[in-house]
């Protein structure tokens, strides 16, 4: 009678194992076996962590194996089960290797295929092409859209994280509690005995020190050391938590009068503005988005503000970017003054403060949160719901939306939600955030994902003119090693364009983005189709860098850059200053963030420039879902050219007081997952 070898793998996170009963059948081209039970006598089956090893002999001969039903029905009480792989060694010596990677929940069964990738067309037989249907019409049911908001990008149909599919759950949700974590933030960094004076102001600039200097590191101790200089003010527009608004400068906005007779003495070239506008050393900072978005009204006692500033910048003759004027509102008039470096110290710099501020609404609102959290969970849930786990982009895009999902889901439970943590610290907060992404999604393109795009439709592409960018330089260097990945996987599974025109699994992922994701509008620059494989190639190279490498850039900086409230206040509690001359010290404390808001802020910026407890960073694929040798070719030369980018970017950060690292491929998880 045929015996097979079966080799079944538990997962090694919490509670993966299981004490229930396990069956499985194997479904061959000749013939079905009988349902066989998993068991060893006088041992612990599927113990987390556990390889175990069954043989199953049949009756009779059940010819190529196409698929293996496993079931799970309960010992005692339900006990959720986490299969990693089935492997089965066949009377005749083969080995077929089953990807699974999923829970198994309840009374529950999978039905797996061996781990070739294939495309809709390479399956001709009836069974597989209806094992493929069923398990897209089961995801669908589970993966459905819904509005969390007007106006925004459609999100998962779930009100809480429990509400999710397992599949996408985190393993442990005490890991994202945001209360639970930014209350232990502030109990780590020693905060909490600041609380009860809630809305009382700060002293001076280095009261700010009592709450700052627990867990300091090289680059926040820089910032809180040199955040007033005009040097540090224009650096982090290049490479601090925010290096996506500065562009280049090719005409003055009449919305903004400055004249060369203002800014004189910035200029280093002996030419009038216009000509160094000309000469494209001009550069400009416009936080238009804010202009009329409702400020934070939640707390009565306190009254917040917001401003929609417009900044000026300056590229000297030492190739730094330096503010050259400031203007904090929208409308030029005698009650907005522009604001200059040859103002009163105080002037300038509660200016300065107000355009940082405003940076930091738009970093976190838009920036983060819009174009990475979410455009990342829309594209994992048009994954799930239109690309067979059995199909090659599935297996290659389902790293990239580990937990992001999960986290997003989070988030709209307890941070961005009505009464949430984001009203407690945030100006933007009790709506407005909800306003600024309405406004912001018609800057939503597909264009603006595709970072060398993004990079030249800002003017910021020249190195020998912008040396010190180091978020383009580094961005490019990850954005053209995923590229040539994608490409190769592209290669190895689509052999011409009319191919990828044809596999409507793909064509429906595609459209799945546009039509619920961007709601679909034309105006974003999304393709409803992809028509060729270089196309193709792009649209996954987007995929994975923005939740990959673009997230890495905005997020993990932010401890680094916010953690010093004056360079970053997340609320200014004075409307912005309508004269000049009258600017005080305490004027300037008073308008910042209190101390009990400034305790909420710097648990929130620790909390989210945390790694996730065991984070698997960009090239690192533990689940093996491809098991083709030229798929872990072309991951291993991944691998390769990411860790030469290491290099490179070490080698350059040796010789810099302040290090870019956020784009070191070995500092970038490979999802949004935090």
């Amino acid at each position: 009678m045929p015996s097979y070898t079966v080799t079944v793998a538990t997962g090694s996170q919490w509670f993966a194992g299981t004490d229930d009963y396990i069956y499985l059948s194997l479904l061959g081209s000749a013939g079905c076996s009988e349902k066989h039970l998993l068991d060893k006598p006088f041992y612990n089956d599927f113990e987390r962590g556990a390889v175990d090893s069954y043989d199953v002999t049949v009756d009779e001969e059940l010819g190529e194996i196409q698929l293996v039903k496993i079931e799970k029905r309960k010992y005692w009480l339900h006990d959720d089960w986490y299969l990693k792989y089935i492997t089965l060694k066949t009377p005749h010596g083969d080995y077929i290797e089953f990807p699974c990677y999923r829970w198994i929940t309840g009374d529950g069964e999978v039905v797996l295929r061996d781990g070739r990738a294939k495309l809709a067309r390479d399956d001709q037989i009836h069974i597989l092409k209806q094992h493929r249907r069923k398990e897209l019409e089961t995801r669908q049911k589970q993966y459905r859209w819904m509005e969390w908001s007007p106006g925004f990008p459609l999100s998962i149909d779930a009100k809480c994280h429990k509400d999710l599919p397992r599949d996408i759950q985190f393993d442990s949700e005490k890991g994202v509690d945001f209360v639970l974590n930014y209350s232990k933030a502030m109990e780590n960094l020693f905060i909490n005995r600041f609380m009860h004076m809630f809305q009382s102001s700060w002293n001076d600039f280095a009261d700010f020190e009592k709450i700052f200097v627990k867990i300091s590191n090289t680059i926040s101790e820089r910032v809180m050391n040199h955040w007033q200089e005009d040097l540090m003010f224009g650096y982090q527009f290049l490479n601090g938590c925010n290096p996506v608004l500065i562009r280049r400068c090719t005409e003055l906005p009449e919305k903004f009068p400055v004249t060369t007779e203002m800014v004189e003495c910035s200029l280093e070239r002996q030419l009038s503005l216009e000509q160094e506008v000309q000469q494209g050393n001009i550069f400009i900072v416009d936080f238009e988005l804010l202009d009329g978005i409702d400020a934070n009204k939640t707390d009565p006692c306190t009254l917040q503000f917001l401003a929609a500033p417009i900044c000026l910048l300056y590229k000297n003759l030492a190739n730094k970017i330096v503010p050259i004027a400031i203007q904090l509102s929208q409308i030029p008039g005698d009650e907005n003054p522009i604001f200059l470096p040859s103002d009163a110290k105080y002037d300038w710099l509660l200016a300065k403060i107000w355009v940082r501020s405003s940076d930091f609404h738009v970093h976190q609102t838009i920036t983060h949160l819009l174009r990475t959290h979410l455009v990342s969970e829309v594209f994992g849930i048009a994954m799930y719901r239109q690309l067979p786990a059995v199909h090659p982009i599935f297996k290659l895009l389902v790293a990239h939306v580990r937990y992001t999902i999960a986290i997003n889901t989070k988030a709209r439970e307890q941070l961005i939600c009505e009464c949430g943590l984001f009203d407690k610290a945030n100006a933007t907060g009790g709506g407005g955030h909800v306003q600024m992404v309405q406004r912001a999604m018609k800057d939503l393109t597909y264009a603006s994902l595709c970072f060398p795009e993004a990079i030249k439709a800002r003017g910021m592409e020249s190195k020998e003119d912008i040396p010190y960018y180091f978020y383009r330089d580094d961005g490019l260097l990850v954005w053209e090693a995923i590229r040539m990945f994608t490409a190769e996987v592209v290669g190895i599974y689509y052999e011409s364009d009319q191919v990828v025109e044809e596999d409507p699994e793909l064509q429906d992922f595609v459209n799945d983005v546009y039509v619920y994701g961007m709601r679909g509008r034309k105006s974003s620059g999304f393709p409803k189709s992809v028509k060729s494989r270089e196309q193709l190639s792009e649209y996954l190279t987007v995929v994975i860098f923005t939740a990959s490498a673009q997230h890495a850039a905005v997020n993990f900086g932010q401890y680094d850059w916010c953690s010093w409230i004056p360079n970053a206040p997340p609320t200014m509690r004075a409307p912005p200053p309508t004269a000049k001359g009258v600017v005080t010290i305490e004027q300037i404390v008073d308008t910042l963030p209190d101390r009990g808001r400034s305790c909420w802020h710097l648990g929130a910026v620790w909390a989210l420039s945390q790694f996730q407890e065991n984070e698997l960073f960009l090239g690192m694929y533990p689940e093996e879902h491809f098991i083709e040798k030229p798929v872990k070719a072309a991951i291993a030369r991944f691998r390769k050219n990411l860790e030469a980018i290491v290099s490179v970017i070490a080698e350059r950060n040796k010789k810099k007081q302040l290090p870019y690292y956020y784009l070191s491929p070995d500092r970038i998880p490979n999802s949004v997952a935090i």
